[in-house]
């Protein structure tokens, strides 16, 4: 009886240790306002259109009132944490040309916010929306184009996600934006990635949010809980050795995009268990793109976040009642409760990352023909632990795990290599943990 109570308390007191349940998460998630949320899209909206083509002058109609008053709300913040938002444009000129929607030269201006780290500054975790909207014809600058849901509701969440989490200070860095040019191109998405990539940070990862207001679905289906996680299966950036691997390995949908899908639903499901996320396993939606591609494409990790039902009569419509259907993307058809819980969706896993170590790197495994898995990684400065991740090669999810400390190399007795897949993560004192790191070697 002793032995099977101290069993059971040492069992009670591992999972209490590597629980990643946080207070704070639940505080994040009450202090996100859909009345703060329903402003700013009536701001945005307001403008009038925010096609990238459009008025940069006027200081109430176009895209360049709406960049200026995205920014002063970034400094707003900035002000009320004492300064702790670093706030900037990001442009590239677009040359007349570049593509049939650029009919003149254009400066795409990304409007960013840099929340440092405090022990991994060069680490960044990004909320990203888009600032433009369009009507049918993509080269209508002049029109109406209110884009409330598409995609006010992105840029509304980021800024409500920075007013919540500048209150916190984190360990990994985060940036809050709004990407302009997505309607034209991706252009700014590609602007941003590249010069992520010429000042030498490290993406961990980003989130894109593109419509994440509307609840009820062309079909007629109303569902205010789920939402759905795109992500691309493997890095277009891999080598041929790495896909040539991956046929003998496996790893066909664990690569650095999954992963970060996955820790989502993970996250989502901790935290929010009444919400449903969906993860969808492709890059986009069919035949369609979104501004996390251009990161994917430049080799950061990148997923979108959107709604699960869309309303083609509310996306890239003329504003007009047509055989007795509204068509536009109107502010009348945002729901703003929905819009908030997927903010917050966002922000618990923009705190989650950016609270944690860093992933462990060089990851290895091993254990042909053997009745155990090894497995050695490389040691992450500010980690606890790590836990050892496995699953059925079918499941979609992390499933099982083994928590250890003071190693950087462990065997699983009793596992058989070949039946799963396998990852691991680090574990910080906090009980937050990296995302999850796919083996990139094999060991003896």
């Amino acid at each position: 009886m002793k032995l099977l109570q101290s069993l059971l308390l040492c069992l009670i007191t591992f999972q209490l240790s590597n629980a990643q349940t946080d207070t704070k998460i639940y505080d994040i998630i009450n202090n996100i306002s859909s009345d703060r949320i329903k402003s700013d899209i009536t701001t945005l909206v307001n403008f009038g259109t925010r096609h990238t083509l459009s008025d940069t002058l006027s200081e109430t109609r176009g895209i360049g009132a709406a960049r200026r008053w995205i920014k002063k709300e970034f400094e707003t913040i900035s002000k009320d944490c004492n300064g702790c938002l670093d706030v900037f444009y990001q442009k590239d000129l677009v040359k007349k040309g570049t593509n049939k929607r650029i009919t003149k030269d254009v400066w795409v201006v990304n409007v960013v916010a840099i929340q440092k780290g405090t022990r991994n500054p060069n680490n960044y975790i990004v909320m990203s929306g888009d600032i433009d909207s369009r009507i049918t014809d993509p080269n209508n600058y002049t029109d109406d184009a209110p884009g409330a849901n598409d995609n006010a509701t992105g840029m509304a969440g980021a800024i409500e996600a920075a007013r919540v989490l500048s209150k916190y200070s984190f360990e990994n860095s985060i940036i809050y934006v709004g990407l302009s040019g997505e309607e034209q191109g991706l252009f700014g998405g590609k602007g941003l990635a590249n010069y992520a990539k010429q000042k030498g940070w490290n993406i961990v990862g980003v989130m894109n949010n593109d419509m994440i207001g509307n609840i009820k679905g062309v079909d007629g289906v109303i569902d205010n809980r789920t939402f759905r996680i795109f992500s691309e299966p493997t890095p277009p950036t891999e080598t041929e050795r790495q896909r040539k691997a991956r046929r003998f390995y496996g790893g066909e949908v664990d690569g650095i995009s999954r992963q970060l899908a996955r820790y989502i639903y993970k996250t989502t499901k901790t935290y929010m268990p009444e919400m449903n996320p969906k993860m969808i396993y492709r890059l986009d939606r069919f035949g369609r793109g979104g501004h996390h591609r251009p990161f994917n494409d430049a080799g950061f990790a990148g997923i979108r976040i959107m709604e699960a039902h869309e309303n083609y009569t509310q996306q890239h419509q003329d504003i007009r009642i047509e055989n007795g259907i509204e068509y536009g993307d109107k502010l009348k058809f945002v729901n703003f409760d929905y819009a908030k819980k997927l903010t917050a969706v966002n922000a618990i896993n923009l705190a989650s990352i950016a609270a944690a170590p860093s992933a462990p790197k060089n990851v290895g495994i091993g254990g042909i023909v053997q009745a155990s898995a090894k497995f050695s990684w490389d040691k992450v400065i500010g980690a606890k632990g790590y836990k050892i991740y496995w699953r059925d090669t079918t499941s979609p999810t992390w499933d099982n795990y083994k928590y250890v400390e003071n190693v950087t190399e462990f065997t699983l007795n009793g596992i058989v290599l070949d039946n799963y897949f396998f990852g691991v993560s680090a574990v910080g004192e906090n009980g937050h943990e990296s995302i999850v790191s796919f083996p990139s070697k094999i060991i003896r």
